[in-house]
């Protein structure tokens, strides 16, 4: 009966206007351990990424464009789980299952819009930590307040304004049925997979919008690190060396990280085939990532480390 109504809607040209996220199938216990570890793992993630916002802004020694950056980073995360998290609880508890075409392609946006404007935060802190550890002495001048402000507004602008036109794209695409997507969230491939009307533009667009976005981006990382670690082996001094890798090792790790979850998810000629693969790779890159950022900054960085000591000592 259900592959009829659907082989009527697609004969009849009715397009489809809300979809029904599938969410982990499975048992109602297996789906309730999910919705413990997901609840657990936002509330660690807004409570760790707003305690470091709190922490650099409370920290006179901490008002520098590195700290900056990193909280332009953790506000990004909190806004960036939270447009999955909620959503993905409901759908796992099957008290909010449905989601109209309209929010759903507005998820796509926000989320699309995130994730690219935290290729560029991380490309624009690698490019300071070259800056801080290749030129020392000038990098109060070169790094200035005003530059550091403008770099941050511009990687939150170019965020959202690349994936304006695939959002554009993406919600002129025809579905005609089934309505189910096999994901907690709207994404690119879910939509591709679920439209009956030609999807080349927008599999183009998105192949080269990441082009542009996470393969640029990268390439500015790794150049940069490339000058830092350059730099960082003429050092003559064992602890100097140390010292200097260790302010840029968390960032490091992050990116890696990163990179390699998005890279797997977009930079691809067409949409991946295995969409189960790509919700595990989605969980890792919108719900663990994010909580893991505050503690790899807090646990690899003294500073952070002796500002958070001493707040508590205040207190």
């Amino acid at each position: 009966q259900t592959d009829l109504n659907i082989w009527k809607d697609t004969a009849n040209g009715t397009n489809v206007e809300e979809f029904i996220l599938l969410g982990f199938p499975g048992t109602w216990q297996f789906r309730v351990s999910f919705v413990v570890v997901f609840a657990l793992m936002y509330t660690l993630t807004v409570i760790g990424n707003a305690s470091i916002i709190a922490l650099v802004w409370r920290s006179s020694n901490l008002h520098t464009p590195m700290y900056f950056f990193l909280c332009n980073l953790s506000f990004l995360e909190i806004w960036y789980t939270t447009g999955v998290v909620p959503k993905a609880i409901g759908v796992m508890l099957g008290t909010s299952q449905t989601i109209s075409f309209s929010v759903c392609i507005l998820q796509l946006f926000f989320l699309l819009s995130l994730g690219s404007t935290e290729c560029f935060l991380l490309s624009v802190m690698a490019y300071d930590r070259y800056l801080a550890i290749c030129y020392p002495l000038r990098y109060s001048s070169l790094m200035s307040s005003v530059l550091s402000v403008r770099l941050a507004l511009s990687s939150w602008l170019g965020g959202f304004l690349a994936i304006s036109l695939l959002a554009f794209l993406t919600s002129r695409l025809t579905f005609c049925g089934p309505d189910v997507i096999n994901h907690f969230l709207c994404d690119i491939d879910s939509c591709l997979a679920l439209s009956c009307s030609d999807t080349w533009p927008v599999e183009l667009a998105t192949f080269l919008i990441s082009i542009i976005v996470v393969v640029a981006s990268c390439v500015v990382t790794l150049v940069s690190y490339m000058y830092i670690i350059s730099s960082i082996l003429r050092i003559q001094s064992a602890h100097g060396r140390k010292k200097a890798f260790s302010t840029c090792s968390a960032h490091l790790s992050v990116i890696t990280i990163w990179y390699g979850s998005t890279m797997f998810l977009y930079v691809k000629p067409s949409a991946q085939n295995s969409l189960d693969l790509n919700k595990i790779v989605n969980t890792f890159n919108t719900v663990v990532t994010p909580l893991l950022n505050p503690f790899i900054y807090t646990l690899r960085n003294k500073e952070v480390k002796l500002a958070l000591g001493r707040a508590f000592r205040k207190k």
